[in-house]
């Protein structure tokens, strides 16, 4: 019976224990607050927590989210794509306007290919917005062109890349143009295609 007793309890504290993306409002906390210390916008974390209409009134104990969580296809919410948000669609957009604004069209898609794959892989960070800040990976982050807003073209090609041309890019994890690139180490990489003026690598 005792063995029935703590089986049951260990059970129902995983049930009912708070997840680990949501965080408990404390004495003193705003949501900019909430939102710096876990490294988000405060948009992002709004976008986190549409049941919170007045960003300025939160209450003590009161369960704010602050990891969106990858939802399945059947479970997605309208807003979602495959899983990922307008602020993490828009990013993406902003860094393949950045990187194949001049590039073929399909080439555009491989860029965003790209990224999607990292967030796949476990040799990278597990978001959108963890592998495109990641240090030294994409020099639009470096020069700010990233901030700039993305383009129609940009913006379909990413949609694309999210669901039936996902495979244009399989197996890359690396973009570059040779002819003006300064760092070299790509070279010795595997080629997995070649889009316009870029290289794709494994």
């Amino acid at each position: 019976m005792k063995k029935l007793v703590a089986t049951l309890t260990i059970v129902l504290s995983i049930l009912f224990a708070s997840p680990a993306f949501a965080y408990t409002v404390k004495t003193g906390d705003t949501m900019t607050k909430i939102a710096r210390e876990n490294h988000l916008t405060l948009a992002e974390l709004a976008e986190l927590n549409p049941q919170i209409r007045n960003l300025d009134l939160i209450y003590e104990g009161q369960t704010i989210h602050t990891i969106k969580q990858k939802l399945k296809p059947a479970k997605q919410k309208a807003k979602m794509v495959v899983g990922y948000s307008k602020v993490e669609i828009d990013l993406l957009a902003r860094l393949v306007r950045a990187e194949a604004e001049a590039e073929p069209y399909r080439g555009k898609i491989a860029v965003a290919c790209v990224v999607l794959n990292r967030v796949a892989s476990p040799a990278f960070p597990d978001t959108i917005k963890e592998v495109i800040y990641q240090k030294r990976q994409f020099q639009p982050v470096q020069n700010g062109q990233i901030n700039k807003p993305a383009d129609e073209a940009s913006i379909k090609a990413v949609r694309e890349a999210l669901k039936e041309k996902r495979q244009i890019a399989r197996d890359s994890l690396f973009f570059y143009n040779p002819t003006i690139a300064t760092s070299r180490w790509l070279d010795s990489r595997e080629t997995t295609l070649v889009i316009g003026h870029h290289v794709f690598k494994k």
